[in-house]
């Protein structure tokens, strides 16, 4: 018999055998890993394209009010019945991507749109250099924060026309629509901004 080798305090015992990793066995006998790596990184995806469509439905909350307010606080009648266009046409681009995000099955986070609009409304109380009326100040700086805001959108557009080459979910000939609207927009409020700066120069 062999024999054994001691302690002082008794027998050796064997190092214990290294433990694999478990593995499971598919419905049709092939055997896979326990972790869904492909669908775990599906998954983060759709999270993350999420945040940004919130974010971005966010900023939509707070350009559609903006615009609508600029609407009808804006002086000049010929300059009020441009931005009332402009202003509709935003409300639809914010109709378009809760379109958008319905279709590709994103939630619409409530406290994200609540907080812009809150933001918007807190907006309007920054100092113009008067206390009680508006200023040219105060119509370049919103005309200067809603093509921000429509550059931010026309970017958001490119991003899912990126998106719509590979997920069937998407429209990619309306996207098209859309980032062309959003040039035209941007062109618009670039030529209403030269006109305020031009204003705000000649005021004291």
């Amino acid at each position: 018999m062999a024999s054994r080798k001691e302690t002082g305090s008794g027998h050796q015992r064997a190092a214990p055998a290294q433990r694999r990793p478990r593995l499971t066995t598919g419905q049709a006998g092939g055997t896979v890993t326990r972790a869904n790596t492909a669908g775990e990184t599906g998954r983060s995806e759709a999270g993350m394209l999420g945040i940004y469509l919130n974010d971005h439905l966010a900023g939509a909350t707070a350009g559609t009010e903006l615009a609508h307010r600029m609407a009808r606080s804006h002086g000049d009648e010929q300059d009020s019945s441009t931005l009332r266009r402009l202003a509709a046409e935003v409300g639809q681009d914010r109709a378009a991507l809760l379109d958008i995000m319905a279709a590709l099955g994103i939630k619409v986070r409530r406290y994200k749109v609540g907080a812009a609009w809150i933001g918007e409304k807190a907006g309007r109380l920054k100092f113009n250099g008067r206390l009680f009326t508006r200023s040219p100040l105060s119509d370049l700086e919103e005309l200067e924060l809603l093509r921000l805001g429509v550059e931010g959108k026309a970017a958001g557009w490119r991003t899912l026309r990126s998106v719509a080459d590979s997920d069937p979910r998407l429209d990619p000939a309306r996207l098209d629509e859309l980032i062309a609207r959003a040039r035209r927009q941007a062109d618009v409020l670039e030529d209403l901004r030269v006109a305020a700066a031009s204003q705000v120069a000649g005021v004291p």
